[in-house]
């Protein structure tokens, strides 16, 4: 049976291989498809970027409408896009070199980029540290030596720093995971390595760019419906062998460590287990007279 193509106008469109995906509305190009490359209307102009979806149930945008797809990108286009890519490695040494000259330290220019027709140059950059540095004098420089280009400074996190330079990963593979294939950044948080029971070793939770690593968040979810149906740390618990207090929750293997009252640590399973206040709870209930009969003789029924 074929498969049914999308009649969305909505189309999501990357400027770059592991770029962010942007949405843009497709109405003026009904006939564009993923892997076509167009021109989009964006806050910072016109920008060439490829195809990557229609998908059937597209997200609202969040204000307005979406910005429309302008046309299709020419061949002539496409070929001015690479010689001008081509170029960014020597204005990236420019850059470098005046910022060096300048005695900016602390600043570093990863990366420059220009925009497909070569209007616009775009240098990214990262301030270590938590200094301000004014960058005035090298936006100035920068424009006399590229005039009738527009110059911009974009300023990027220890994340998107890291992202750009790649190289080995702190769990060693070859190239980090924010190089390989991650579009975008999620926030990460401590208690991710907490439900993991991670060892909370700055070495070992921080990675290259010096934030929590991202890979904290690729199991996270596991761990936290695994841990539903399972007791917390320092609760009290009953077991095949008599009352104890959980010391470790092991998660993925449904499980619990549970030291006895004679000082053993045992690891139950799950349905091994039964959690000692609800059963105390319970048979305190069971224990006092009904209110409709107080002389007993309940006939009550709770569902």
């Amino acid at each position: 049976m074929a498969k049914r193509e999308s009649t969305s106008k909505v189309v999501g469109v990357r400027f770059n291989e592991l770029g962010k995906l942007y949405h843009f509305d497709a109405s003026n190009v009904p006939d564009v498809k993923p892997g076509d490359y167009v021109i989009v209307s964006t806050s910072r102009g016109r920008e060439l970027g490829q195809v990557v979806n229609r998908p059937e149930k597209p997200p609202r945008p969040s204000e307005g409408s979406w910005k429309k797809v302008e046309r299709s990108a020419s061949a002539r286009e496409l070929v001015m896009q690479r010689i001008w890519q081509k170029r960014e490695q020597e204005v990236l040494d420019t850059c470098r070199a005046e910022v060096e000259q300048l005695g900016l330290e602390g600043v570093k220019i990863p990366k420059a980029e220009y925009s497909y027709d070569g209007s616009r140059l775009t240098f990214f950059y990262h301030i270590e540290g938590d200094e301000k540095i004014d960058l005035k004098k090298l936006h100035s420089n920068l424009r006399k030596a590229y005039r009738g280009t527009r110059i911009e400074l974009r300023q990027i996190g220890p994340r998107d720093m890291a992202k750009i330079l790649g190289g080995l990963g702190a769990c060693g593979l070859e190239t980090r995971c924010c190089s390989l294939y991650m579009t975008e950044f999620s926030p990460i948080s401590i208690r991710m390595a907490k439900a993991q029971s991670i060892s909370l070793n700055p070495e070992e939770i921080t990675g290259m760019c010096g934030r929590l690593r991202c890979c904290l968040l690729y199991e996270y979810k596991l761990y936290v419906e695994a841990r539903k149906n399972l007791p917390k740390r320092k609760k009290r618990v009953l077991t095949p062998m008599g009352e104890g207090k959980v010391i470790d929750v092991l998660a993925l293997k449904k499980a619990v460590i549970v030291q006895m009252e004679d000082g053993r640590n045992v690891e139950f399973s799950a349905d091994e287990i039964e959690p000692y206040e609800e059963l105390k709870n319970l048979e305190a209930k069971a224990q006092q007279s009904c209110k409709k009969n107080e002389n007993g003789g309940c006939d009550c029924v709770e569902n």
